[in-house]
């Protein structure tokens, strides 16, 4: 599998059946709305219908620090009815909220106190008892916690106990219960979410242990290989409509020369499951997916986002003056989905001055920034903040990122640069004018850290702006 199921920043899959449909939830960090929400029928398209966290009650505005927020989710189904079970990273313990239609409305929250840590999951015994496990992080009880709770308010049940902390790999998290012909299998991400990421598991009689390790632990890795995906984890397995298994994962697809650099952050994967002697072997080449055109043109018809659009901290803060002026007084993104793209956006700036970026956070983006008189390249490099090339322009411009495949260099004619960034302004006569391309690199998890991706959009500096039209085209 070199082929993301759902490509661009998406990591830490979870996903559940419901009949002969798959739904598939997402983290979203310091993301708003947050923790998207997928269907698919094959298991290789999937349909993006909502976020689990739309709210101010929900998911409580901050200041959109970097690589803050929802962590990774958990999605379930029970009774009629679709969990969450997450992870706000500013605020202790877990959250549960429900719907009886993952496209929304979800619930207000409903917290779990006492349980301080990340990834939960939720999992139903035989009586109906439902379990939270996750990765603890108080101090008395470091490792992969589990205790039975009640769902519905929150309250633990019982005295929270540890299961298997793994094979002995760095960072043992993302776990998942499952009950499989009356074994509990309990999967586990191993080795940190960088290079020396893996999938173990262990199986125990009874839901509380002692869990034995698979004797071909680690399901599935790719560390010390030369796949063209990489950091392979985090993974959830489903049982499909057909009584077959398969697996959703993360992985990232790096370029450039080595250490190599990923720069759209953390992808979902989708992989077969064969039970062999009563543990998962992975089929990683059983589902074929074939790449896809993420090609869109958003011309604001509607006084409704679609939601494919998010903002650092809180929802996006947006007003309509008429079908396609989209007043925006604060970011508006989207994902970059794909190894080459090009975005163009029709700008109006006549009452503020605004920028249209390529963004990993706040302190590593590349941008053209408009104020109604000139058009100004950018590059943020930490604390390096450079404007390169200012050009006039009038208030009403349109602007062009692209992201190109870099040509080859160096004495073994490699391609150093997993891509370049091209900044433009596009002018009446349709020419573009270039006013600088810069090496990709500096826009990557390798180099910014953390846990999210490239976002593409209008951040506003003063004022507001109208934006016209938003496009995106797969390929550069």
């Amino acid at each position: 599998m070199t082929v993301p199921i759902v490509p661009g920043f998406h990591p830490d899959p979870s996903i559940c059946r419901v009949g002969d449909t798959y739904y598939l939830a997402n983290s979203s960090f310091e993301y708003v709305p947050g923790v998207p929400i997928r269907r698919s029928t094959d298991l290789v398209t999937w349909e993006l219908v909502g976020h689990a966290l739309t709210r101010p009650s929900q998911l409580p505005p901050s200041e959109g620090a970097a690589n803050t927020g929802i962590y990774a989710p958990t999605l379930r189904h029970r009774d009629g009815l679709f969990y969450v079970v997450t992870t706000n990273i500013l605020h202790p313990g877990q959250l549960i909220v429900t719907a009886e239609d993952p496209a929304g409305p979800w619930s207000d929250p409903v917290p779990v106190p006492g349980c301080d840590g990340i990834d939960p999951d939720l999992c139903w015994d035989d009586a109906g008892v439902c379990h939270l496990t996750w990765a603890s992080f108080r101090p008395d009880l470091r490792g992969i916690a589990s205790v039975p709770i009640d769902p519905a308010t929150g309250a633990t049940l019982a005295e929270p106990r540890l299961l298997w902390n793994g094979t002995g790999l760095a960072a043992p998290e993302g776990p998942h219960l499952y009950r499989v012909d009356g074994w509990w299998y309990l999967l586990l991400a191993e080795g940190g979410t960088e290079r020396g990421h893996a999938i173990t598991i262990a199986r125990a009689r009874a839901v509380e242990g002692p869990y034995e390790p698979a004797p071909a632990n680690p399901i599935l890795t790719h560390r010390s290989t030369t796949h063209p995906v990489q950091n392979t984890g985090h993974g959830d397995l489903v049982e499909c409509a057909d009584g077959s298994w398969a697996l959703v994962y993360l992985g990232v697809r790096p370029r450039g020369k080595t250490p190599q650099f990923h720069v759209n952050g953390r992808e979902t994967f989708l992989a077969g499951v064969d039970w062999v002697a009563g543990w998962p072997v992975v089929d990683e080449d059983r589902f074929p997916v074939a790449p896809a055109d993420h090609s869109f043109t958003d011309t604001f018809p509607a006084a409704e986002l679609h939601p494919r659009w998010v903002a650092p901290g809180a929802a996006p803060r947006t007003d309509w003056t008429g079908p396609g002026e989209l007043v925006l007084t604060r970011a508006l993104l989207t994902r970059a989905l794909d190894e080459h793209w090009t975005a163009v956006a029709r700008l109006d700036v006549s009452r503020g001055t605004a920028a249209f970026v390529v963004r990993i956070d706040e302190r590593h983006w590349y941008g053209l920034t408009a104020d109604g008189a000139t058009v100004t390249a950018t590059v943020a490099i930490g604390p390096a903040v450079h404007p390169v090339t200012t050009v006039a322009a009038g208030p009403v411009v349109s602007l062009r990122i692209r992201a190109l495949e870099p040509p080859p260099s160096g004495p073994f004619r490699e391609a150093a640069e997993p891509d370049l960034v091209e900044l433009s302004v596009l002018r009446e006569d349709d020419r573009a004018e270039v006013l600088g391309t810069f090496d990709g690199r500096y826009l990557s998890t390798e180099v910014a850290a953390g846990f999210t991706g490239r976002m593409i959009g209008v951040e506003v500096r003063d004022g507001s702006a109208v934006l016209h039209e938003f496009g995106y085209s797969t390929g550069s």
